[in-house]
């Protein structure tokens, strides 16, 4: 047994049974390092990770390589859902040296946490030449490593983004202009930039494999609630309706799997992430506000309840996220050939849910399975009541299928986007239920992630982490905590959003307008991240900017006001250069007009 047993990440006990001899990150790895004049051998990755546990099993499982990882290394292993503070460092650097990233993320770094070497996955061959290598160049090239390692570091400090200089215009003492941030000519330059990315037929931006790109289509929607400009709601409304059409979507117990790998939306891979969903949740509510669609309004629900019910926790929270695995074979829980079909309808229901859902013989998936789509819904009212009755009889087949494991970890920034997603689904809709769990939620975040006055990153079974909350988990609750003030002015939601963002200003922040994403007083890395373009989520920067700007909505408060200009004009070149990567300040930027 490793010192992984009492870890609160799923991920990490995932690994505690390892004979790799993991360690948490923290003080006590880095001083064994020292201690045996040893590298770090740092394990990046998450739970719901498929080639994570693909490197586990050919590797972190077998005893020789275990061995060896012990002979020559300190092996750590990090969670980078509960520290995406060391995922951001590491990752940087990985990309710096290899000019590719993903989980696992493999990295050997000097006792200090230098990076010197990194990369992704390896095959257990692979693996075992390169722990022998890194073991001796450790032993006689030390010299050699430390230098590049000092390198890397220098190279990713170096690497910031293009910011504008406010200083002048908006000083951090001192008013800034009554207009808006960034000019309108600029975002719409913005939306016409991602147009041009558009897949028009598909749906989506770019190839394989394709990413659901939230934030970006989330902007394109205040785009053209602004303008009135139909180019950025068809597009919206056309990826929204293809991803849910697709094998991304599950079309039997809803929810969207975390991207395809094709770029027609067909074979998803299929970890369920918590902020997927709740970011698509409300791209949805927004697209049956808009259009009326009935395609939108019922993947809302779906997906709410999928929220609520698949990923809800005991305490109130919301999970992480499901598995791709099912007994570590990939989407084995999701995917139907046509005799399994007929096993559970007989021929005749089979066959007409195999035309509908596009189940062939050939398959879709590995294996002659199918990955279940929906190119279009059952016409008529007697077909749409046979489908309904095939959709009910077929999840029930599946929920007695062996199902994928739950990451029943608490992330505060992901809950939140949950929290204020359900609570507009729940007001537009008019579904109390979804009213209950978002603010059983946002309590949650309330009373056991805030700690002595700050946040915690994670919770898991209503026990609080030691990980502190980054600039998104601070951002993102305090956007959540307004969305439930706006339902529930006497909860107490407001002075709860302007004390975090009072941590936002006092910890965060660059000094020129800008923001970090770990706190001045946070443990300190071999450099600090700052990064204003989006992932899967929106930057801590960009809901930073947000928060602040709602908050000052709310209150006609100028200081908050200030700070959200300020963030806003300084950042204006990302979103002007690289506006598909930043649509969080694209849509900070559009509420501030």
């Amino acid at each position: 047994m490793n010192h992984l047993a009492t870890a609160l990440s799923p991920y990490l006990q995932q690994h505690a049974g390892n004979p790799v001899d993991w360690r948490e990150w923290g003080e006590d790895a880095l001083a064994e390092a020292k201690r045996r004049d040893l590298p770090l051998f740092i394990s990046i990755g998450y739970a719901a990770c498929h080639w994570c546990h693909v490197m586990a099993h050919e590797s972190f499982e077998d005893e020789e390589v275990a061995a060896l990882v012990n002979e020559f290394t300190i092996p750590v292993k990090v969670d980078r859902e509960e520290r995406p503070d060391i995922d951001a460092v590491y990752m940087q650097a990985t990309i710096a040296i290899t000019g590719q990233g993903g989980w696992p993320m493999t990295v050997f770094a000097a006792p200090d946490g230098t990076p010197f070497f990194a990369g992704t996955y390896f095959p257990r061959e692979h693996f075992i030449r390169l722990v022998n290598a890194v073991g001796t160049a450790w032993a006689t090239q030390r010299t050699e490593l430390l230098s590049q390692g000092r390198a890397i570091v220098q190279a990713c400090a170096a690497a910031g983004p293009d910011l504008a200089d406010v200083s002048d215009s908006c000083p951090v003492d001192g008013p800034c202009p009554a207009g808006a941030p960034v000019e309108a000519s600029i975002l719409d330059a913005a939306a016409r930039q991602i147009h041009g990315s558009f897949d028009p037929v598909n749906g989506g931006f770019g190839g394989a494999p394709k990413f659901p790109t939230a934030p970006a289509l989330a902007f394109l929607l205040r785009h053209h609630e602004r303008t009135g400009d139909a180019r950025s709601l068809d597009i919206a409304d056309h990826t929204a309706e293809r991803m849910a059409r697709g094998g991304i979507y599950d079309q039997l117990g809803g929810g969207y799997a975390r991207y395809s790998v094709d770029a027609e939306w067909i074979v998803p891979h299929f970890e369920k992430m918590l902020y997927d969903n709740a970011l698509l949740l409300g791209l949805h509510t927004e697209l049956d506000r808009l259009t009326g669609k009935a395609i939108h309004a019922r993947v809302a629900d779906e997906t709410a309840r999928f929220v609520v019910d698949a990923l809800g926790t005991a305490e109130g929270g919301f999970a992480a996220a499901l598995d791709a695995d099912t007994d570590g074979v990939e989407g084995a829980t999701y995917v139907w050939t046509p005799a399994q079909l007929t096993e559970v309808l007989g021929a005749d229901d089979a066959a007409w849910a195999a035309e509908l859902f596009t189940v062939t013989e050939e398959g879709t998936f590995e294996h002659g399975t199918s990955v279940l789509q929906l190119p279009a819904d059952p016409d008529g009212s007697a077909a749409a009541q046979r489908f309904a009755d095939i959709r009910r009889r077929l999840t029930a087949a599946r929920d007695l299928r062996p199902q994928p494991a739950r990451d029943d970890k608490v992330v505060a920034a992901w809950t939140a986007l949950a929290v204020t997603a359900l609570t507009a689904y729940a007001a537009h809709r008019a579904q109390p239920w979804a009213d209950v769990a978002a603010d059983r939620a946002a309590r949650l975040l309330a009373d056991v992630h805030t700690v002595d006055g700050r946040l915690r990153r994670v919770s898991r079974d209503g026990r609080a982490g030691t990980a502190q909350g980054v600039l998104e988990d601070h951002a993102a609750v305090a956007s959540a905590y307004l969305a439930r003030h706006a339902a529930d002015p006497d909860g107490g939601w407001l002075p709860r959003a302007k004390e975090l963002l009072d941590l936002v200003d006092r910890h965060f922040t660059t000094g020129d307008g800008g923001f970090h994403d770990t706190a001045d007083d946070a443990e300190t890395l071999v450099h600090r991240p700052t990064d204003p373009t989006d992932g899967p989520t929106p930057s801590g920067w960009a809901l930073a900017a947000q928060a602040y700007a709602e908050y000052a909505g709310v209150t006609g408060d100028p200081y908050y006001r200030d700070a959200a200009y300020r963030a806003l004009a300084v950042a204006e070149p990302v979103l002007r250069k690289h506006p598909r990567f930043a649509g969080g300040l694209g849509v900070a930027a559009e509420t501030m007009r």
